[in-house]
């Protein structure tokens, strides 16, 4: 066979492996695609139904059903799906959850007064008409003791409430006292020591620095610095010339 025969040969032989890589490559792809559709159904519609009813449904489509949330609904009864997501016609894969949530009927209770009540109190109350305490968020409110309820949401007797859960804003107390840092830069320090000893506050810490362009004693720099707010726990640092 001669050299260009055989080059012949090995090209064709080159050619025929391309081609029928090509050929597997294209197959395992389809294959995956065919595999991944296969795993696929579109989201029934489940709102309306009751909650066992579309947990059986969802069992069946190989998915997994999440409540989110429960709510008073006049349109659906009691344990009812009141929304879905995904929605209906959504396509869906094997093992993806469902989010839904269930209606707890008609609202059959007013909701009760909780302001002026302890956060304790507050719950018992609610307990008592079957509902609960739902966020609790506590704020410095004026004329109020410390753990007392100051507001409420949904407020009080609102007989359209769309959940079980009364969320509530709590004392916590009122708010500290805050004054303004005046400037002491240029100010003897034993003038500065007196005036925040009669306001009620410290001067923790006295740094002595060389200035020569300034008298002993004045003060330099100071921290906080002027302008920032002051608590009652605030302590004065002060560089002074020496």
């Amino acid at each position: 066979m001669s050299l260009r025969e055989r080059i012949r040969v090995l090209f064709r032989l080159v050619l025929l492996v391309t081609v029928l890589v090509t050929v597997a490559l294209v197959s395992a792809i389809t294959t995956i695609k065919l595999t991944i559709r296969g795993h696929q159904e579109t989201m029934p519609n489940m709102v309306g139904l009751s909650f066992d009813s579309a947990q059986r449904m969802a069992t069946g489509l190989g998915l997994e059903m999440k409540v989110e949330d429960k709510l008073f609904s006049a349109q659906y009864p009691a344990q009812a799906i009141v929304s879905q997501m995904p929605s209906p016609g959504t396509r869906i894969k094997l093992g993806q959850h469902v989010h839904v949530l269930v209606s707890l009927g008609p609202p059959e209770v007013a909701i009760p007064n909780l302001i002026g009540s302890s956060v304790r109190a507050a719950k018992i109350t609610a307990l008592q008409r079957n509902l609960t305490v739902g966020d609790l968020v506590g704020v410095h409110w004026p004329g109020a003791q410390s753990d007392q309820v100051v507001a409420q949401d949904p407020p009080p007797e609102d007989t359209r409430a769309r959940t079980p859960a009364v969320n509530i804003l709590v004392s916590v107390g009122e708010a500290p006292d805050a004054y303004l840092c005046p400037r002491f830069v240029g100010r003897p320090v034993a003038d500065v020591r007196r005036i925040a000893g009669k306001a009620g506050f410290t001067v923790s810490g006295v740094t002595y620095v060389t200035a020569a362009i300034a008298p002993k004693g004045i003060i330099l720099a100071q921290s906080p610095i002027a302008g920032s707010k002051l608590g009652p726990d605030t302590a004065f640092s002060f560089q002074v010339s020496q």
